[in-house]
């Protein structure tokens, strides 16, 4: 029997960096999803202090989630050519500044700069794209987990900035939640400093599960030669090639509409409209955020083990009957019935994620990050249009409900894109041919 020396033993490491890695990105997410918690908080108190309408919000939303979509693969290439710590040092630097300088504005056009632009282009650097980059390189093993795990934190910042946002909202009016947003931002800042890596190689290590001869990933890249926005071109030229990209694009613009654009930005106000308090309502996404904790990472251990077209096709279907029986669930109290759509929607809010990133490793190999990356974009902008389209429709009408039926019926839609993706050719999870 072989019997380790006691230099050997203390110089083996007790956690794999990676996982270091991991907290560090979870953490990191969570404090840029702070201001995920704030517009439909704020969306009442703007509209009474500036008169500015549904409408006016949900544009400066649509700028934000627009930009927060078209900004991921840029991201992700910025961070091949610079590095991820100087990426998100600046990125969680701008939106701390759009939320704290948002407590000057006078105007609507500055919401749409504050709001839509700075924080737009700063959350969008730490957004699906990073998850991707930070599962890719560090983790041969235990992909989906990550990946579920990391996707859940944006819903944890939801679970614990919200009661918060909303309470210090009531009692002391929006600008200090808008500061209390940047702090949290800012507090992020020296963890990526210290802890994050790019690469396993600059730690001395291979990726999660994986050796020195079977991950080429966990060493550096050679540098990019063509500028990282070329790079970030170019993914999408292998993207757009391949038929399960159109298809896994359309379907994740359906799930933006119909998670951040719809239920994230107006159920609040529709429940207000209901005669529901603002603690009330936020307390209730609150907990569509803690649920969706737990259903993404389930389906982050989902997604190691079952066909994640087939996921896809589930979750996208339940979440459209839970949206075409809202309307009839609302009222001025959480009766058994809202319950009901908080756990059945919590649970499907983000769980389309990590299947989604699966596929489009399976199919796109190395490049998978970048091309994941237009592949979310495709998701914000559908976020982007139902923000703008749904806060419309509600000045319109004087009610949500329309928006909630023509979101079940994409949501069926959605089913059928999923259910025609077709597994990746052996060959294609390398060269993304």
């Amino acid at each position: 029997m072989t019997v380790d020396s006691p230099a050997a033993t203390s110089r083996r490491p007790r956690i794999h960096w990676a996982w270091v890695v991991a907290g560090v990105s979870f953490i990191a997410i969570l404090g840029a999803a702070g201001f995920r918690s704030i517009p439909g908080v704020m969306m009442n108190p703007l509209h009474d202090e500036f008169g500015w309408s549904h409408g006016t919000v949900g544009l400066a939303m649509s700028v934000n989630m627009t930009l927060f979509g078209v900004t991921a693969p840029f991201a992700a290439a910025l961070m091949d050519r610079f590095g991820i710590r100087p990426v998100l040092t600046v990125a969680l630097t701008l939106i701390a500044a759009g939320s704290a300088l948002s407590v000057t504005m006078t105007a609507s056009w500055q919401l749409v700069l504050f709001w839509g632009v700075l924080v737009g282009i700063g959350t969008g650097s730490i957004s699906m794209g990073f998850v991707a980059t930070i599962a890719t390189r560090w983790f041969e093993q235990r992909r989906g987990l990550v990946t579920g795990v990391l996707t859940a934190a944006s819903a944890t910042g939801q679970l614990i900035f919200l009661p918060v946002v909303a309470e210090v909202t009531v009692r002391h009016g929006w600008r200090w939640a808008s500061l209390i947003v940047a702090a949290a931002a800012l507090a992020v800042v020296p963890l990526v400093l210290v802890f994050i890596r790019n690469y396993p190689a600059d730690k001395g290590v291979t990726a999660y599960g994986g050796s020195a001869s079977s991950a080429p990933e966990s060493s550096p890249p050679a540098r990019l030669q063509t500028g990282s926005f070329r790079a970030a071109f170019d993914g999408l030229l292998i993207g757009v090639r391949v038929p399960a990209f159109w298809l896994l694009a359309a379907s994740f613009a359906i799930c933006g509409m119909t998670t951040n654009g719809l239920i994230g930005t107006h159920f609040i106000p529709a429940a207000n409209d209901h005669g529901m308090p603002t603690t009330l309502a936020a307390g209730l996404l609150a907990t569509i955020g803690i649920l969706d904790v737990a259903g993404t990472v389930f389906s982050g251990w989902l997604t190691d083990r079952v066909d994640p077209r087939l996921l896809l096709v589930v979750y996208y279907a339940g979440r459209g009957v839970s949206l075409l029986l809202l309307p009839s669930l609302l009222s001025p109290h959480a009766n058994p019935g809202t319950w009901v759509f908080i756990i059945f929607y919590g649970l499907d809010w983000v769980a389309t994620v990590p299947p989604t990133i699966v596929l489009c490793r399976n199919y796109f190999g190395t490049r998978a990050p970048v091309v994941f990356g237009w592949v979310f974009a495709s998701h914000q902008i559908g976020a982007a249009a139902a923000a703008a389209g749904a806060g419309w429709l509600r000045d319109l009408r004087g009610d949500y409900d329309l928006a909630f039926y023509l979101a079940a019926g994409l949501c069926a839609v959605a089913s059928l894109l999923c259910w025609q993706v077709r597994r990746a050719p052996v060959n294609t999870a390398e060269t993304g041919a």
